[in-house]
């Protein structure tokens, strides 16, 4: 029997489409799928950790506020951070159960079975590391954590869309910065803290969601389109159809998001 014909198509898709989709991939994570079942997961705050958590609580009927869910943003103010007292709390489930332990308290009980979800604000060319920037002094909920995550073998997922990439390595680019070295900020002056783990972008979410290959072929757009990834994904015609229903009926139309305060 011939080999079935890969065929390609062409997906574009909004910052917030993309933040809609790679939710969706990490949902169906093994390492996710086996924490729902018995483990810990903590799910940081972060714009796209807000469609995560939705999609991981939406099976028990819990709705995310993810207009709240946000800290640290870049606005066209600069960069930005939501005041604590209009945020949310970082998401904590328990064998798939919301649970309203402290995120210090969760954190410390956590092993090589569990999951820590963060997102990133840049990543690199390679796609091998991530970046998070920083604008508590102390290292905000990374700095807090990312010792114990990583001595445990705690499952690190950092979902990021590749309309965060720069064309330039982050551990350089961290070795240059830091709140006390900016002279002057349009916005809050940060640090940057690069950061290693199970990396999930558009590419990996449509790869777990049904494609054999995808690669990205521009970025940027205008008319509302500002900020979107063009992507090629390759498959069986099959494969295809269902992936293009999917997109067409699941993520595109995604609404952005709209924070409720911020603070410069």
């Amino acid at each position: 029997m011939a080999e079935e014909e890969v065929v390609k198509v062409l997906i574009v898709l909004t910052p917030a489409e993309s933040k809609r989709l790679i939710a969706k991939g990490v949902r169906k994570l093994e390492e996710v799928e086996r924490a729902l079942e018995h483990g810990t997961i903590i799910i940081g705050l972060g714009t796209t950790n807000a469609y995560i958590a939705e999609e991981l609580l939406s099976a028990e009927g819990r709705e995310v506020d993810k207009e709240r869910f946000a800290a640290g943003v870049i606005t066209d103010k600069g960069t930005c951070i939501v005041p604590k007292e209009e945020r949310g709390r970082d998401v904590i489930l328990i064998d798939g159960k919301l649970t309203d332990i402290s995120f210090e308290e969760a954190l410390e009980g956590m092993g090589a079975d569990d999951v820590f979800i963060k997102g990133a604000n840049a990543l690199d060319a390679t796609g091998r590391t991530a970046g998070i920037l920083m604008a508590n002094t102390a290292g905000g909920t990374i700095g807090s954590a990312l010792g114990r995550v990583m001595a445990r073998g705690v499952n690190f997922i950092i979902p990021v869309g590749i309309e965060k990439t720069i064309p330039y390595p982050i551990t350089e680019a961290a070795r240059h910065i830091g709140i006390g070295r900016f002279y002057k900020s349009v916005g809050r002056p940060v640090g940057l803290m690069p950061v290693h783990g199970k990396i999930i972008t558009e590419i990996e979410a449509l790869k777990i969601l049904g494609a054999s290959n995808a690669y990205p072929i521009a970025a940027g757009g205008v008319n509302g389109g500002e900020g979107s990834v063009v992507i090629c994904a390759e498959g069986r015609e099959e494969q295809m159809d269902s992936l293009m229903q999917f997109i067409t009926r699941e993520i595109k139309g995604e609404p952005g998001l709209k924070l409720v305060k911020c603070e410069v």
